[in-house]
């Protein structure tokens, strides 16, 4: 069988770095992006910079031979935006983490469609979204919560449009994850306090999510496409 190429954004670290590790462990080309390019398997690009999303999937559909079979779209910015900003302040953080979280998932998503769609092959996206789409955010992170909410419609989307071309879309919805970005909101946040809304007792591991995205992209049935997968350690039960 031709071996698999999947391009995975926000790979050098965290869920990102984790889910390329599972991928490449079962035989994936796996072609990785991070802002600053940290090896020679990874593509650097700035998703914040309008134009880099395009850029990535070019180079990364060279690497691939020209051709990319999985799409993880994983890459995230999470910051605090607080209400009392100056208005451009606030507009600004707000524009970046959409451009970042949503925006380049969705150019990315489109690529990765068109490119399916033309060769007449089939494909597969993986979402990595959040427990914050569903249940919402902290005062500070209106535009986190927005960004993971639009990519769960536009997952949903993908799936009921695409699925009769052999075209699948999962997502799945971690909630605090044991990274940096997710480490930093705990020491925001009181730390260890947090815990108390999580009846698991702890986070998540980035190879837990790491096992459900590798499933999502090699294994999970097509029936299962638009499916959305929780692991927040039940302190969001849908």
């Amino acid at each position: 069988m031709t071996q698999p190429v999947a391009l995975v954004t926000g790979s050098s670290r965290g869920i990102g770095a984790a889910t390329a590790a599972a991928l490449r462990a079962r035989g994936v080309m796996v072609i990785g992006h991070a802002t600053r390019a940290v090896d020679a398997d990874t593509i650097a690009a700035n998703l914040a910079d309008p134009t880099s999303p395009a850029k990535l999937w070019e180079e990364a559909l060279r690497r691939g031979g020209g051709r990319i079979d999985l799409l993880v779209n994983n890459a995230g910015l999470f910051q605090a935006n607080p209400i009392a900003l100056s208005d451009i302040a606030w507009l600004d953080n707000w524009e970046d983490t959409l451009r970042i979280n949503l925006t380049a998932a969705a150019e990315l998503s489109r690529f990765a469609v068109r490119h399916w769609l033309e060769r007449g092959s089939r494909g597969r996206i993986v979402h990595v979204a959040s427990r914050a789409a569903y249940r919402g955010d902290s005062a500070d992170h209106w535009h986190y919560a927005a960004a993971k909410g639009g990519m769960i419609a536009m997952h949903k989307t993908i799936a009921r449009q695409y699925a009769a071309k052999g075209i699948m879309s999962y997502a799945i919805c971690p909630g605090f994850t044991d990274t940096a970005m997710a480490g930093d909101y705990l020491a925001s946040r009181g730390g260890p306090g947090l815990l108390a809304d999580i009846p698991l007792g702890r986070v998540a591991a980035p190879e837990e999510i790491a096992r459900m995205a590798e499933f999502c992209a090699l294994d999970a049935p097509e029936s299962m496409t638009g499916a959305v997968l929780d692991a927040n350690g039940a302190s969001y039960v849908r």
